[in-house]
């Protein structure tokens, strides 16, 4: 319950107006049902023939002896005239009233309830969604990708349908008992103090019970997460199943999957059924108790409690048994549904190791040379992938890096941008710590073509001017032509509103690599990194890609990563890679001559 406690803390301030509202309607939706039950001690005290005739009208007050002595001064007068029926009547109409009143003030209750509710949970998927944009990438290479989706849709639908659902519980049903208790006090002290005895028995024996559901839950929403998992690999790599006949093997590991969280899911459902019976049988016992010590004090004649009032008392008593039963529930939602929102913190409270300082400073162009100065890097404390690297990159060139799997290119290049932070030297541009930047302003400089083409399935248009803020047609169109992509964009069914698909399914890898680098050179870049663009494209696509790709360098600073060695004979200078070292240095020309690893590498590739 504390953990809840905090998550209510946490999400509720925002609804501070709801609350307030919610809480009046409350109070008022229980001293309404108060009044409907109360109401029916005179028309008991009718029908029992109870001799509660009164002859005097008293002044009229807020007090609640004056109160009923004017009721019951009315009911009399209606009985002497008119007989008991139609004093029956008129105390009827006082119930329908009351009830009236009491549906109504539950229902805004409810309304306002449910819009906390579910601006609660909007708030929760946006800080999740939000919080996976910011969060570096090292992150989720330590995580699956169907583990995460499990946490932000599963794992927040069980905190809706678990933990928020139990709001209403916990705005509502304090009130109501707190008012019927504080009712059944009037009515007898003796009664009700004994029914304080009894109900933190009974809900301690409810919440043992319930405490064992969190534990297994996690469980639940883990293993769910893993088939998430599954199923997202398959989805990735259904060609390479098909292609090596591993569709027994996937259906096997899926089935082993299945089976576990069935298991585990069996264990929960069967414990959280338990608590309607177990809550019903304690109410039952409860009831059975209070009526037998009630009767006890009107035999004895001594207590001042009338059958009518105890009827009347049992009926308040029997209206807390539905919040106390749903106390019960609750407990059991809150344990299972923490056990998901502990899933969800592990992304909330994630660390975000890619800080921004708070003097950051702010750059606008890249005027002189990109200087790496000896720069070591490891992935989270491991074998380092960097060890002691120098390069300076002057403005306007193009830098190539080669070398075999493994030698650090594509991390000296994620360097840059500030995808990972350097453990030790440092990158400067101009001068300037790149920490030391504002990580918008250093990422606005850059542009990326990667070797697989990262689109999203939208348009062929919001995929080029991904990025650019209020980019023009006329612009994307220019984009486009320069990269080649212009002819088949035109050709396709829609022109440039053709939506392409989950990842570009709908086009070929040399249409997808094209718009990858139209929407490079609409942002248009000062610094511009190509992590072997061509490498996966048959002879034709690479030759339309490497015309585009020689436009969009034209006069920009690049980096290019490349295992074809063909194409990148004209760089300005290129590095060789060897074992997270630069190990050679020179134009083309220069490393044949030197006979080092590029000419071993060149000889292999002709």
């Amino acid at each position: 319950m504390k953990d809840f406690l905090k998550v209510l803390q946490r999400y509720l301030p925002p609804y501070k107006k709801h609350l307030l509202f919610n809480f009046l309607f409350n109070v008022l939706a229980a001293v309404f049902a108060v009044f409907s039950v109360v109401m029916m001690i005179p028309v008991l005290e009718i029908i029992l023939m109870q001799d509660t005739t009164v002859y005097q009208l008293q002044p009229f007050a807020f007090n609640l002896g004056v109160l009923k002595n004017n009721l019951y001064y009315y009911i009399t007068e209606l009985k002497a005239e008119h007989g008991p029926g139609l004093a029956l009547l008129f105390v009827g109409v006082f119930i329908m009233a009351g009830t009236f009143l009491k549906v109504f003030f539950t229902y805004l209750a409810s309304y306002t309830s449910t819009g906390i509710r579910n601006g609660v949970v909007k708030d929760i998927r946006r800080q999740i969604y939000n919080k996976i944009i910011v969060l570096p990438l090292g992150f989720f290479s330590n995580e699956k990708k169907g583990d995460i989706i499990a946490r932000s849709t599963g794992d927040v639908q069980e905190v809706e349908n678990s933990v928020m659902s139990s709001l209403d519980m916990f705005l509502k049903n304090p009130v109501l008992i707190i008012v019927f208790l504080a009712t059944m006090l009037v009515m007898s002290y003796q009664l009700t103090f004994f029914v304080f005895i009894l109900l933190p028995i009974a809900g301690t024996i409810i919440g043992r019970v319930g405490k064992s559901l969190k534990k297994t839950s996690k469980a639940g929403q883990t293993k769910m997460g893993q088939i998430l998992g599954v199923i997202e690999e398959t989805l990735t790599g259904l060609r390479i199943i098909k292609a090596f006949n591993a569709e027994k093997r996937m259906s096997h590991r899926f089935e082993s999957e299945i089976e576990e969280y069935r298991r585990i899911q069996n264990r929960l459902m069967r414990r959280r059924d338990l608590a309607h019976p177990l809550s019903e049988f304690l109410g039952t016992v409860v009831i059975v108790i209070v009526v037998w010590f009630g009767g006890t004090l009107i035999l004895s004649q001594s207590s001042g409690l009338s059958p009518a009032t105890f009827l009347a008392y049992l009926g308040i008593f029997y209206q807390i048994i539905a919040p106390a039963k749903a106390f019960s529930r609750a407990t059991y939602n809150i344990h299972k549904g923490m056990a998901a929102m502990d899933r969800i913190d592990r992304i909330l409270f994630a660390d975000i190791s890619i800080q921004e300082k708070p003097d950051a400073k702010a750059i606008s162009e890249f005027k002189d040379k990109i200087e790496y100065r000896n720069v070591s890097f490891s992935y989270n404390g491991g074998k380092k992938v960097l060890k002691n690297v120098s390069l300076s990159i002057p403005k306007g060139k193009t830098i190539a890096l080669v070398g075999q799997s493994g030698g650090g290119k594509t991390t000296f290049v994620d360097l840059l941008p500030r995808f990972y932070d350097v453990n030790e030297g440092g990158i400067f541009i101009d001068g300037i710590d790149i920490r030391d930047m504002k990580l918008h302003d250093l990422r606005e400089l850059m542009g990326n073509v990667n070797q697989e083409a990262i689109l999203f399935n939208d348009t062929i248009f919001n995929n080029i001017a991904f990025g650019v803020d209020n980019a023009m047609m006329d612009e994307v169109v220019q984009a486009a032509k320069i990269a080649n992509a212009h002819d088949f964009i035109v050709a396709s069914e829609n022109g440039y509103d053709t939506v392409i698909g989950d990842r570009g399914s709908k086009l070929s890898g040399g249409q997808r690599q094209r718009l990858s680098i139209a929407r490079a050179i609409l942002k248009n870049p000062s610094i511009l990194i190509l992590d072997e663009a061509t490498s996966a494209l048959d002879t034709e696509a690479e030759k339309l890609v490497q015309d585009a790709l020689e436009r969009l360098m034209s006069n920009r600073t690049s980096l290019v990563i490349a295992h074809r060695l063909s194409t990148i004979r004209n760089a300005d200078l290129i590095c060789v890679f060897h074992e997270g070292k630069i190990v050679e240095t020179g134009t083309h020309d220069e490393l044949i001559a030197h006979g080092g690893v590029y000419n071993k590498l060149h000889s292999l590739q002709a």
